[in-house]
């Protein structure tokens, strides 16, 4: 494995501290990550994806979806089987698992929905008003300002 050193990139950014501490968060964690339940990631519009989870052999009582701390958690746990049965060939894995997704900022989950052995989780991307691309207007060279001296009545000329 190879080792980056970012702490250039600490002294030259400012304000990007959770980018670069997921970046070391990457690297740290083994390469090897699991590959069970396989999943797809897929862009559905402008702003919307779709995660779709294959969950062969579980209900949806025994899924579970989470979010904690920026992070989607899709967690599967089999009940005991209570049936005493004896398989020739099990090519249908059931053992518990737990996948995680690292969510970009602004990113909410909208739904989820298990139908056919695929678990579908859709999520969207809603930025702020504040944070969306503006127009500034440029103002032009200062023109000098008059004053306007406002008249004022003298006290004799109310009376008459």
């Amino acid at each position: 494995m190879r080792a980056f050193d970012f702490s250039p990139l600490y002294r030259a950014t400012i304000g990007f501290d959770r980018v670069a501490d997921m970046m070391d968060r990457v690297l740290a964690t083994d390469m090897a990550q699991p590959t069970y339940p396989p999943y797809n990631i897929e862009k559905t519009d402008e702003n919307a994806y779709r995660i779709t989870i294959a969950v062969a052999g579980f209900g949806s009582d025994e899924l579970a979806v989470e979010l904690r701390e920026g992070a989607l958690i899709v967690t599967g746990r089999k009940a005991e089987e209570t049936e005493d049965r004896t398989y020739l060939h099990r090519g249908i894995a059931t053992r518990a698992f737990e996948r995680r997704f690292a969510l970009a900022d602004h990113m909410k989950v909208t739904g989820a929905s298990h139908s056919d052995g695929m678990l579908n989780i859709d999520l969207v991307r809603e930025v702020p008003e504040a944070l969306k691309p503006r127009r500034i207007e440029i103002a032009g060279p200062a023109r000098p300002r008059v004053k306007t001296v406002e008249t004022i009545p003298a006290p004799e000329a109310l009376d008459a």
